[in-house]
């Protein structure tokens, strides 16, 4: 007899002769959503990740992509759609409806960001989409071009009083164009906001020279640095990162207090079925968590960081109101 139908008995004995006809319904209920769990997926899943091809949630996108196909026994096929600080991707699995196989991996923390840059979104974040789970952080590491003659973050500062600097951002209202516009705030520096579709060509112009400044995922930009092709200035987080040996982080450089970095998660269209998502949710924290993806992840700066759906969406509803202060008081609005 089949798992589903076994289990299903079992619930329906306990109901007892007096059960009632909702209750029955309710069993039933159960029984043909667990009959579909088990069917899905039917053909390959779409992952859709909102950036250009090599930034931080691509790089993980592709990193558990052939795990997570295996385990879910379709294919998992990536989809960059890049553009409007991940909005067009993100509108698209928002508007999927109930395909039931169509999936966003983003940086959520940007994606928390949109409702309160963007004045016209075609989806509401918080509506339209749903949690399935946290992957990982990566700090956001400030760095300049070899070129730019400072050690620390007072030099830098310093120097964008005297001079023109140009700091390039993933997107204009993502969470390194918002980190960087905090730190402004907190030290007086100065600098122009140049704007890019993603981290990987922001990342690529400050190596060439284009920009001087950047704020970015570690995950994304530690490669460069590490081929000294960029040097790190301070690390936005609340310790120091061996990785890139002793550098002082920004809140030890003058700003008490300041955490900032990039949050990778998958969300999903709101009406995907609680089963699905559970199912997902759980093959992604088992991945995530194995001993050789940690590993890849760790080498590159990242920390595993694991949620369940409600988590998932309970964190996104505290970085939607924390960013919201920030947006504000840089009275930055996109149409």
């Amino acid at each position: 007899m089949p798992s589903s139908r076994r289990t299903f008995l079992t619930q329906l004995s306990t109901l007892g002769a007096t059960a009632t006809l909702g209750s029955l319904g309710a069993a039933g209920t159960l029984l043909s959503s667990t009959a579909k769990a088990a069917d899905w997926p039917t053909r390959p899943i779409r992952l859709v990740v909102p950036y250009p091809a090599g930034g931080s949630s691509d790089i993980i996108a592709r990193l558990i992509s052939r795990q997570l196909g295996e385990a879910l026994g379709q294919p998992i096929v990536v989809d960059n759609r890049p553009g409007a600080n991940g909005n067009i991707g993100a509108a698209m699995v928002a508007q999927a409806g109930a395909d039931n196989h169509t999936l966003l991996l983003c940086d959520v923390g940007a994606l928390a960001i949109s409702p309160s840059v963007y004045t016209k979104l075609t989806f509401d974040p918080g509506k339209d989409l749903r949690g399935v789970s946290m992957l990982a952080y990566s700090p956001h590491l400030l760095v300049v071009h070899p070129s730019v003659q400072v050690s620390n973050l007072k030099e830098l500062v310093d120097l964008s009083k005297r001079t023109q600097l140009n700091f390039a951002v993933t997107a204009i209202g993502s969470a390194p164009h918002l980190a960087g516009v905090a730190v402004a705030q907190a030290t007086g520096a100065k600098w122009q906001y140049v704007p890019y579709k993603g981290g990987a060509q922001a990342v690529a112009d400050t190596v060439g020279g284009t920009a001087q400044v950047l704020m970015n995922g570690m995950l994304a930009t530690l490669p460069q640095v590490q081929a000294g092709k960029l040097k790190v200035i301070a690390v936005s987080k609340k310790t120091r990162m061996p990785l890139v040996g002793q550098v002082p982080t920004i809140a030890e450089q003058g700003v008490p207090g300041f955490e900032s970095g990039t949050w990778q998660g998958v969300m999903a269209p709101a009406g995907m079925p609680d089963a699905l998502v559970a199912r997902i949710s759980s093959e992604l924290i088992r991945i995530i968590r194995s001993p050789e993806v940690r590993a890849q992840l760790a080498g590159q700066g990242a920390e595993v960081v694991t949620m369940t759906p409600p988590e998932t969406n309970k964190f996104f509803v505290a970085e939607r109101a924390r960013w919201a202060t920030v947006v504000k008081q840089a009275d930055i609005r996109l149409d």
